[in-house]
């Protein structure tokens, strides 16, 4: 008999309070690999890396990162190759495993040499998932947010491939995730005013990226991760019209009885939301803490 995950089908808005003074986020460079990478920092404790989701940057987090601060972490949020400021990763090294690769080298440049947390939004999820395959020894902790990496989508109730998924789909599904499900407009404007930056700086990057993004399966390299013993969480917001949830359940699968926390909201719910998502990660991390004690 197939047992089912543990699924927490809500974060209770009461569940904790948020601070009213909460770790503000400073703005940093350091160079990997010879290139200049920006990144934010805030909170103190124990180091946690959080990766921001496709044709964004660190910045429109910033308030969701300062919240995740605050549950008593010190967060680093880098902008991953090819967005915000950093040069695209070279074409030998592009896919989910160069990325993979890259974290473990951004780890060493600010000087952390323990496993840490990783808390990766819609393609920073797929990052943080090739990132424990690549180097294992580097994540002690997956959660995956809206996470890219199902490999598959569910037209008219039939399971496909995920990269046969149109472009059209893709972009309609964006567009009804952002203005049909209440997304605040402060939101909607930093989404788009970083996307557009990121288009405007590289955009031969930038497409190869989206392709990368949008045929995401990274299914085996989940199983190997469990395998490999790095605790996996998943977080799925109900409203969200730009993930399948085809994809969400084969990447839940393959991560093999992963806990989910469901949360209200879109695919940026975390951007529009950012005191929900602090108080989604104080339960997701105090959870993981409380099972490992």
């Amino acid at each position: 008999m197939h047992h089912q995950p543990p699924v927490h089908r809500s974060i209770d808005p009461a569940a904790a309070v948020v601070p009213e003074v909460r770790p503000r986020l400073r703005w940093r460079d350091v160079p990997v690999d010879g290139r200049t990478v920006p990144y934010g920092i805030a909170g103190s404790g124990t180091p946690v890396l959080f990766l921001h989701g496709f044709g964004l940057a660190p910045r429109t987090y910033a308030a969701a990162v300062e919240r995740l601060a605050a549950v008593g972490v010190r967060v680093y949020a880098p902008a991953l190759p090819g967005f915000g400021g950093t040069g695209a990763l070279p074409h030998r090294e592009h896919g989910f495993a160069g990325y993979g690769h890259w974290v473990a080298r951004f780890l060493d440049a600010v000087g952390i040499d323990e496993p840490v947390p990783v808390v990766g939004h819609s393609f920073g999820g797929g990052v943080a998932l090739a990132s424990a395959h690549a180097r294992v020894d580097r994540v002690s902790q997956l959660v995956l947010v809206n996470s890219v990496g199902g490999g598959a989508w569910s037209p008219s109730g039939t399971v496909r491939e995920i990269r046969h998924r149109p472009l059209w789909r893709w972009g309609a599904s964006a567009l009804a995730d952002a203005v049909l499900t209440g997304t605040p407009g402060s939101a909607i404007a930093s989404i788009a005013g970083a996307s557009l930056r990121n288009a405007v700086r590289d955009p031969a990057a930038l497409w190869r990226i989206g392709e990368l993004a949008r045929s995401a399966d990274l299914r085996a390299e989940a199983e190997q991760v469990v395998d490999g013993g790095v605790p996996a969480t998943l977080v799925w917001s109900s409203g969200d019209t730009f993930i399948p949830r085809a994809s969400f359940e084969s990447l839940r699968t393959a991560l093999r009885e992963p806990q989910v926390h469901r949360v209200a909201g879109c695919h940026g719910w975390l951007i529009g939301d950012p005191d929900g998502f602090g108080r989604a990660m104080g339960s997701v991390l105090l959870s993981t803490t409380s099972a490992a004690a």
